[in-house]
């Protein structure tokens, strides 16, 4: 890992059991991105956004899927009426990867402009 900010980082194609994240490891990281969860599985980050309506919501999906298109890297997505779910996981690894919470600190970096 770098010193730089996780959502100053990019994406890397990581496959293969060798990339995925040990325990010690996704416990350094999680700090870094607040508010997001481990699934009950500890395989994928989890957070739950909040918007006033449907159409913030699909703004949000929107930036979310342009970013992710960018980094290669997709989350998994759950919405309604003025809510969206991602999760994150990386399907290669078999559970979590720096890919992870790179896309979630840049997630939380888009909601902060």
């Amino acid at each position: 890992m770098t010193a730089q900010p996780l959502s100053a980082q990019h994406c890397q194609p990581r496959k293969g059991k060798e990339h995925a994240l040990d325990e010690a490891a996704v416990t350094a990281l999680l700090p870094l991105v607040p508010g997001w969860k481990l699934s009950a599985q500890a395989d994928a980050l989890v957070k739950d956004f909040r918007f006033e309506n449907f159409h913030h919501t699909l703004g949000f999906i929107n930036a979310v899927g342009f970013m992710a298109n960018h980094e290669d890297h997709h989350p998994d997505i759950e919405a309604g009426y003025g809510h969206c779910k991602l999760r994150w996981s990386t399907h290669d690894v078999g559970g979590l990867s720096l890919n992870d919470f790179i896309c979630a600190a840049r997630v939380d970096a888009l909601l902060e402009r």
